[in-house]
């Protein structure tokens, strides 16, 4: 039996698929998988036998990465499982800084029930005028799962559309409309951009990316959208280029104290991927993501460690082995396996940055002796039985 722990609520679309050998567990102690959402887990003792911690959700800034990663365990997210929500959120984002919307209900609750609303709104509303975004250039700065959405609608919506991502997927360029125009240069965006939106994820290169430099090339008037990370948008530059009207209009999915306080933001409470729906598929893509690591070694969607399917296991044995990305390793790994008299049927070496995968199926099952040699190979960090 496979005892999976959840530690926040998870759809039961997803659950649900947990069934024959698994078993769902309140105490993470015994548990070979971890399914979460929010829960922090930095200051989690995990335990020996875990192999796998699956987010139902793309950020993955409450897992401690690299320690996971040392213990051999793999961490998977589910990117592109919320991307209709979010994509539907970015599209009202569009809309309310196009027209004030904002401005225009505030308006209405501040002079809900009075006798003379009526003629008031008429000579009011002209304060209230905005502009459609038919015609108008938005900037797509990240074309994975969500971006293309966004991309793709919008241009549905009559805008016209550029896209800016050096490390496009053969899978997104065809899902990518022909209508939008896929640029090499992300300052081709910053200087002829209306709107402009970002949807990458935070690295050391794309932490706040949204700066001063950035906004020095950029049309005055420009709304910029950030349904993606916080980090990726300088606030005091951001603060400034607000107050110069630079910027007409910021709209974040996540304001913090600075961002909340300014003139000029609009902020949502991180309600991207806050839909039914998005949290059904989350759950789903991360219960089959844990099920085929822990059944048959795949890995799909890891975080912290290299792809790799090999399939169902067809042939005697099957194991995996998570180790630091170094010389010689395979080397060890197959001397030990032929002074053993285990021949390797198939074999698969992923690596990713400092870490990799090896997964190997056997015409024999893999003896108790050969798995304690795996194991005190110096940067291995988990030898791991899935068949045999």
């Amino acid at each position: 039996m496979r005892n999976i722990c959840c530690l926040n609520q998870i759809s039961h679309y997803g659950t649900d698929r947990l069934t024959g050998d698994y078993k769902l567990v309140d105490d993470m102690k015994d548990a070979e998988g971890i399914l979460v959402r929010s829960a922090s887990l930095h200051e989690t003792e995990f335990p020996a036998g875990l192999e796998a911690i699956a987010r139902a959700g793309a950020g993955v800034n409450n897992i401690p990465l690299d320690e996971c990663a040392k213990k051999g365990i793999v961490v998977f997210n589910t990117p592109g499982a919320n991307k209709n929500g979010v994509k539907e959120l970015v599209l009202a984002g569009l809309f309310l800084t196009s027209r004030d919307v904002v401005g225009g209900i505030e308006w209405c609750r501040e002079h809900a029930g009075e006798e003379d609303i009526s003629k008031k709104m008429e000579k009011s509303k002209k304060a209230f005028a905005g502009n459609e975004i038919r015609g108008k250039k938005l900037g797509v700065i990240g074309l994975g799962a969500i971006g293309c959405e966004v991309a793709n609608a919008a241009a549905a919506l009559g805008m016209e559309v550029y896209g800016y991502d050096p490390f496009i997927s053969v899978n997104a360029a065809w899902m990518l409309s022909r209508s939008v125009k896929h640029i090499m240069d992300v300052n081709t965006i910053y200087k002829d951009c209306d709107y402009i939106t970002v949807h990458v994820p935070l690295l050391d290169s794309t932490k706040e990316m949204i700066n001063q430099a950035a906004f020095d090339q950029m049309k005055d008037g420009v709304v910029i959208l950030n349904y993606a990370r916080d980090l990726l948008v300088n606030d005091d530059d951001m603060a400034e280029a607000l107050k110069s009207g630079k910027v007409k209009k910021y709209i974040t999915d996540f304001p913090n104290a600075k961002t909340s306080a300014m003139d000029g933001v609009i902020a949502t409470p991180h309600l991207g991927a806050s839909t039914e729906e998005s949290e059904d598929n989350c759950a789903v893509m991360a219960a089959d993501e844990l099920k085929d690591y822990l059944e048959n070694g795949n890995i799909k969607n890891s975080v912290n460690y290299p792809a790799c399917d090999m399939g169902i296991c067809q042939v005697a044995g099957r194991i995996g082995l998570l180790h630091a990305n170094i010389p010689n390793m395979i080397g060890q790994i197959t001397s030990i396996l032929a002074a053993e008299g285990i021949n390797i049927a198939n074999m698969t070496n992923k690596s990713r940055d400092k870490y990799a995968y090896t997964l190997l199926d056997l015409e024999d099952p893999a003896k108790a002796e050969a798995v304690s040699h795996l194991e005190k190979i110096n940067g291995m960090y988990k030898v791991r039985v899935i068949k045999g």
